[in-house]
């Protein structure tokens, strides 16, 4: 029997979008991959009610209390293919499942693309960052670092003086112009031209980073944008209409978070420029309330 929506996705915006669809009293199912983006941190920041919680521990706090709601059922696996089927929507998983539901929410999230450093991967959400709100004051007054790895890295660099003293490293790009400068050095950021070549430290803590001239700037933190991507092609699949973001990809959705196919919402990192739990759970609930509308009003207009 169909589902009334299917959520793909099992993090703060879909968990979110579920609970909203739960109180409503609809069956849906949510199709949980259990490889949340923020994964690799300690802590979450930042959340209402939660700063300082361990971000598994917040999701299975959401998951226990959506289990108390008997119209929701959680499936563990993957979506891998997606098409429209007469009842609404039919979701394949790589077990070979195959679910229907009326209305979909797509929460799947992003992949951060790192940049390719030695020694960075095992620091990345520990202390290598890439959000000052979600992790800057636990680095308070130590030294910090911003890597120019896109156009927006001077923008971080001219934000990050507010948690520590911080050296802009260009990363062997292009100088920034003559304004920037001046701008960086009225926020005191010191600027390194040079190349980085590696992080030093251990595994998840950093020391400093190894400049291309054999050189070591000790440092506590580093702060460095990522590309993301999808971290699923259903999207695509279904044929949603995306756009280009701050970071990367976006799937385009209106003010109620309905993608450009109808039926289909999207929430979350896939769908909004400014990453953190606290937008994604917000849009995960216009996503959930939106949804139900719709399978209220739409049957009424036929």
């Amino acid at each position: 029997m169909p589902y009334d929506a299917i959520i793909i996705g099992g993090s703060y915006a879909g968990l979110s979008a579920a609970m909203q669809l739960a109180r409503a009293r609809r069956s849906i199912a949510v199709i949980d991959s259990h490889t949340p983006r923020n994964r690799f941190a300690a802590a979450s920041h930042g959340f209402f009610g939660q700063d300082g919680a361990a971000p598994r521990a917040m999701i299975a706090q959401a998951r226990e209390k959506l289990l108390a709601y008997p119209n929701v059922h959680f499936v563990d696996g993957t979506a891998i293919h997606a098409e429209a089927v007469p009842a609404g929507f039919a979701i394949d998983l790589g077990q070979g499942d195959r679910l229907e539901a009326a209305k979909l929410v797509l929460a799947f999230g992003v992949v951060d693309e790192l940049p390719d450093l030695p020694g960075l991967a095992g620091k990345w959400g520990k202390s290598v960052l890439h959000c000052p709100y979600c992790h800057g004051y636990e680095f308070k007054g130590q030294r910090l670092g911003v890597l120019n790895v896109m156009e927006k890295s001077v923008h971080q660099a001219l934000m990050i003086p507010d948690w520590g003293p911080t050296t802009f490293f260009v990363h062997g790009g292009a100088m920034p112009d003559a304004e920037t400068v001046g701008k960086l050095r009225r926020r005191d950021v010191a600027i390194e031209p040079a190349k980085v070549v590696a992080l030093e430290g251990t595994e998840t803590d950093l020391s400093g980073v190894r400049l291309e001239d054999g050189r070591v700037i000790e440092l506590d933190a580093l702060f460095t944008g990522s590309r993301t991507r999808m971290a699923s092609g259903i999207a695509e699949q279904l044929g949603c209409a995306f756009e280009e973001g701050m970071l990367g990809p976006l799937i385009r959705t209106d003010a109620m978070k309905m993608t450009t196919v109808p039926g289909v919402y999207a929430a979350g990192d896939i769908a909004r420029g400014m990453h953190n739990a606290t937008f994604a759970s917000a849009d995960g609930v216009m996503a959930g309330t939106a949804a139900h509308q719709a399978l209220i009003f739409e049957p009424l207009a036929a």
